[in-house]
């Protein structure tokens, strides 16, 4: 199994001290258990109090910033550890495996996650002056490696966070204190984040996604149409089509990106949103197999149970169990606020 774990060194005092100074605004702004959206629709701030469970998740095009507590995630059997010290940056929408690793009373776990706009990122890589890559400590640069030791390019890519991208990720949690200024002054701080991403090693993954043209560019519309579209049946020729590319580059494009085949994906996508449904909506089992696409409630069962390690409904009443119990674990005077 590939991993992408951060490489230890004793970070600037200035690093330090800004990470520090992230965390003291994250906290500030995170008083209960939980994911916290903001008035800057594009981020969302988190809070944990106790390691937790291995559980699936989408990952958005999105930048996250870890400054307390250590994070695994796992795509298609590569880890990217992530601690105080780290930045994950997201290129594409894929399904992965999450788990907090270290977080307390004491020492909560403590990230911010800004959903990319790759529009901003394509300007920012049409300006001609724009400077090489920083000259920093990285690692996991976007690169896994198969059990074979073949390079392969993942939508994923762990870094070091250097300084600059601190100091802008500070800025914009200030904004929050100043609610007037975030209509003009946010999309000015996310351009600048966008712009210090690409100067890492890691934003090699937004250069290609972002490229028109690009192999990876031309993968990434497929991923977006699919996950629009994953009810329908799955035709490779059609989704060949979106991409303007054969078949079996595709399949290999795609597997590249994601670590798994397109149908492995629409399973996986089909599969989450079910037990959404359920879990928020209250649907049954008949009716949530059948509105994700399949046409076999049993099929539906059976693969429901190897993901997600047991049937439906019992996976949805431990689910609710587990939350009410994290509600009534919480101190009173944060239970009103608990997402």
């Amino acid at each position: 199994m590939a991993k992408h774990i951060q490489a230890h060194r004793e970070p600037a005092l200035a690093v330090i001290e800004m990470q520090q100074a992230l965390a003291r605004k994250l906290a500030a702004h995170t008083q209960s258990e939980g994911e916290h959206p903001t008035r800057i629709s594009a981020l969302a701030l988190f809070r944990h109090t106790a390691p937790g469970a291995c559980h699936p998740a989408m990952c958005e095009p999105s930048l996250s910033i870890f400054v307390q507590g250590r994070k695994l995630i796992n795509l298609g059997g590569t880890e990217y550890l992530c601690d105080r010290a780290s930045f994950l940056v997201s290129s594409i929408d894929v399904p992965i495996q999450s788990q907090i690793l270290e977080a307390s009373e004491a020492v909560p776990f403590l990230a911010m996650r800004l959903r990319l706009d790759m529009s901003a990122v394509q300007e920012v890589l049409s300006w001609e002056d724009l400077p090489e890559l920083e000259a920093h400590t990285a690692f996991g640069a976007g690169y896994a490696r198969s059990e074979k030791g073949s390079p392969e390019r993942r939508g994923l890519a762990v870094g070091e966070t250097p300084i600059g991208l601190l100091a802008a990720a500070t800025r914009l949690l200030e904004l929050l204190e100043t609610p007037e200024d975030i209509p003009f002054l946010a999309p000015l701080i996310q351009r600048e984040i966008a712009y210090r991403v690409i100067r890492t090693p890691q934003g090699e993954r937004l250069r290609a996604i972002a490229t028109r043209g690009d192999l990876s560019n031309r993968t990434a519309r497929a991923i977006a149409w699919l996950r629009a579209n994953y009810t329908k049946p799955l035709h490779m020729e059609e989704l060949a089509g979106v991409a303007h590319m054969g078949v079996s580059t595709l399949h290999h494009q795609f597997r590249a990106l994601t670590a798994m085949s397109p149908l492995q994906y629409q399973k996986q996508l089909r599969l989450q949103a079910a037990r959404q449904r359920m879990l928020t909506d209250g649907i049954d089992v008949t009716s949530a197999a059948y509105e994700v696409g399949y046409e076999s409630v049993s099929q539906f069962s059976r693969e429901y149970s190897r993901f997600f390690g047991q049937p439906p409904m019992r996976d949805v009443r431990t689910l609710r169990l587990a939350g009410t119990q994290a509600i009534h674990s919480q101190p009173a005077q944060y239970r009103a606020h608990s997402h």
